[in-house]
């Protein structure tokens, strides 16, 4: 399945369980472990524990399974690894803090390219 349709599937599980401030990493050129990172908040634990059961029962239609799936039974941030695509759900105190977001929008400093000097 092209990841891009996996992504689209995994927004629209979000938005029918009202996901808010839903945000699509694309952290393809960034990292060898995922094409997209995608980022939701939950109101309470309840609710992120719902949009993750929706992004997992969507996914699985699609007959997409998880590699894993981390903080169910806590509810604060639960992270489901589809491979091409990663879900983050978090209360909004628990994303405040880690901001995902800004660390993933970062850019690494590019090494130089000539380190050591003259290559004669």
């Amino acid at each position: 399945m092209p990841n891009d349709k996996l992504r689209d599937v995994v927004i629209e599980a979000l938005e029918d369980k009202k996901g808010s401030d839903i945000q699509c990493l694309d952290v393809l050129n960034q990292t060898d472990i995922t094409d997209y990172m995608v980022v939701a908040s939950g109101s309470s634990n309840r609710q992120v524990k719902a949009l993750a059961t929706s992004v997992i029962d969507q996914a699985r239609a699609i007959e997409v399974k998880p590699y894993g799936i981390e903080g169910m039974e806590q509810g604060e941030w639960v992270l489901i690894d589809l491979v091409d695509v990663v879900v983050h759900l978090m209360l909004p105190k628990v994303r405040e803090f880690y901001d995902l977001e800004r660390l993933w929008s970062m850019t690494p400093n590019k090494e130089k390219e000539d380190v050591g000097g003259n290559d004669q």
